[in-house]
């Protein structure tokens, strides 16, 4: 599960981060952006 802290503390790296919150929903943080919430789903 995600905390404030933890999302506060990601920071952009090499290689694209995709912590998970336990479900669907993750925080994507690529090398050069800014960070952005997905949700995985299937259609």
């Amino acid at each position: 599960m995600l905390t404030e802290l933890a999302i506060r503390k990601a920071k952009p790296t090499e290689k694209p981060q995709k912590p998970f919150d336990g479900s669907r929903l993750f925080l994507e943080v690529p090398p050069k952006e800014n960070k952005r919430w997905r949700l995985k789903y299937r259609y």
